[in-house]
C-alpha cells in the first residue's frame, strides 16, 4: 500500500499490529487452554498460528493469511479431536485474525488471488468445520457472509489505492513530459538567439574579406585569392545560418528578430522591474570587460528571468542583482527576500529549466535555492569569459 511508505504510517502499522498480535494470539492461546481444554503446547502452537502472523500481514498478506489459515485447519482437527464433535472449533479472537487477513489480501492482490482465498475459507475451512466439527450449516452461511463482505471491502480499497498511484504515476509522466518540452523550447530559443549572434559576426567577416583587397594597397594574387575564398565560405556560412534562424522561428516570433540585449540594458530591465512592484538594487563589482555575445545575452536573460520569478512568486519584495566582474569568471548573482518556492514549475515557461540551459551551453555553473539564514531566493550563476 502507498501509505505504508510514509515512516509515520509505518510505525503507526507495526505498533496496531504488534498490538492485535499480542491480545489476539494471547486470548486464542488463553481459550484453547481454559475453554477447549488442549494442551497447553498445542494450544499455544495453534494460537500462534492463526494469529501470530499479524504481526507482518501488512507486508507479506498473502503469506500471513496461508500461516493462519493452516492453523485453523489444524484447529479443527485437533478441536474436534478432543471434544468429539465442537459447535465451534475457534476462539473468536482468531476467527477475527482470519477475516482480517483475508481483507488485506484483497486489498493487496488481484482478484483471482483474493477469490482463491475466499474459496479456500469458506470450502477449505468452514467445510471441514461443517463435515468434521458438526457446525451447522446456517451458521456457515453466517461466516460465509462475513467474509464475502471483507473479501469486497479490501477489492473496493485496494482498487482505491490502486487508482491513487495509478493517477500519482500519470501526474509523474505528465510532469516530466513538461519538463522536457521546457528544455526543448529553452533550447530553440537559444538557439535562435545565438544564431543572430552568430549572423552578425558572419557579415562582418563577409564584409572585411570582401573590402580587403581594396583596403591593401599592392595585395599578392594568392592573398587576394584567400580573401576571396573567405568572402565566398562567410557568405555561404551566412546564408546557411540565415536559413536554419528562418527554421527554427515560429510565425508568431516576430518580436525576437529585434537585437538581442546584453547587460549595456540592465538598467532598463531593473527600471521595469521596479515597475512592476519589485524594489531593486544593482551594483557592479570590479572592472566591466567585454565579454562574448553569448555571455553577455545569457548574462541579460538571467536576471531577466530571475527578476521575473521574483515578481511573480514575492511581488512587492526587496531584490539585489550583482554583476561581479572576476579575473576568469563573470558571477551574477540575483537575491529577493520574500518567501516562496521553487520557481520553476515545467508547465509554467522556461524558469530554472532554461538558465540551466544556457549556463551548461557555456561552460559554467548554476545555484538556486531559498536562502540559507533569512526569507528569500537566491540565483549565482558563473560563467566563463570564454574567447574575445
Amino acid at each position: 500500500m502507498p501509505w505504508i511508505s510514509h515512516p509515520a504510517a509505518r510505525l503507526t502499522v507495526l505498533a496496531v499490529a504488534l498490538a492485535l498480535t499480542v491480545g489476539w494470539a494471547g486470548g486464542t492461546i488463553a481459550i484453547h487452554i481454559a475453554v477447549l481444554h488442549l494442551h497447553p503446547f498445542w494450544g499455544a502452537v495453534l494460537g500462534l498460528l492463526q494469529c501470530g502472523p499479524l504481526l507482518f500481514a501488512v507486508f507479506r498478506p498473502l503469506v500471513a493469511w496461508r500461516i493462519s489459515a493452516l492453523g485453523m485447519f489444524l484447529g479443527v482437527l485437533t478441536v474436534t479431536s478432543q471434544t468429539d464433535g465442537e459447535f465451534w472449533p475457534w476462539p473468536v479472537t482468531s476467527f477475527l485474525a482470519q477475516i482480517v487477513l483475508v481483507f488485506l489480501v484483497a486489498t493487496a492482490y488481484q482478484r483471482r488471488i483474493s477469490g482463491g482465498a475466499g474459496v479456500v475459507v469458506v470450502f477449505g475451512l468452514f467445510g471441514s468445520a461443517i463435515v468434521i466439527g458438526g457446525m451447522p450449516s446456517w451458521f456457515g452461511l453466517i461466516l460465509t457472509g462475513i467474509v464475502l463482505f471483507a473479501l469486497v471491502l479490501g477489492d473496493a480499497v485496494g482498487g482505491r489505492y490502486a487508482a491513487e498511484a495509478s493517477l500519482a504515476e500519470q501526474a509523474e509522466l505528465r510532469r516530466q513530459e513538461l519538463a522536457a518540452h521546457a528544455v526543448l523550447e529553452e533550447r530553440a530559443r537559444i538557439a535562435r538567439e545565438l544564431h543572430d549572434v552568430v549572423a552578425h559576426h558572419m557579415s562582418v567577416i563577409v564584409m572585411q574579406a570582401q573590402a580587403a583587397p581594396y583596403k591593401i594597397p599592392d595585395l599578392p594574387e594568392p592573398a587576394k585569392e584567400t580573401f576571396s575564398v573567405v568572402h565566398d565560405a562567410a557568405r555561404q556560412a551566412l546564408a546557411e545560418t540565415r536559413r536554419v534562424v528562418g527554421l527554427l522561428r515560429a510565425e508568431d516570433e516576430a518580436a525576437e528578430r529585434l537585437p538581442q540585449p546584453g547587460l549595456d540594458r540592465l538598467d532598463e530591465l531593473t527600471a521595469a522591474a521596479r515597475r512592476s512592484g519589485l524594489d531593486v538594487a544593482v551594483s557592479i563589482v570590479g572592472m566591466p570587460r567585454p565579454v562574448t555575445a553569448g555571455v553577455d545575452l545569457s548574462a541579460y536573460r538571467i536576471v531577466q528571468e530571475s527578476l521575473s520569478n521574483a515578481a511573480r512568486y514575492a511581488p512587492g519584495s526587496r531584490a539585489g542583482v550583482e554583476v561581479r566582474y572576476g579575473n576568469d569568471l563573470l558571477r551574477v548573482t540575483v537575491t529577493d527576500d520574500g518567501p516562496h518556492g521553487e520557481p520553476a514549475e515545467p508547465g509554467g515557461g522556461h524558469g530554472l529549466v532554461g538558465m540551466r540551459e544556457r549556463v551548461t551551453m557555456l561552460g559554467g555553473t548554476l545555484a538556486a535555492g531559498p536562502r540559507p539564514d533569512v526569507p528569500g531566493w537566491t540565483v549565482l550563476a558563473e560563467l566563463p569569459y570564454g574567447e574575445d
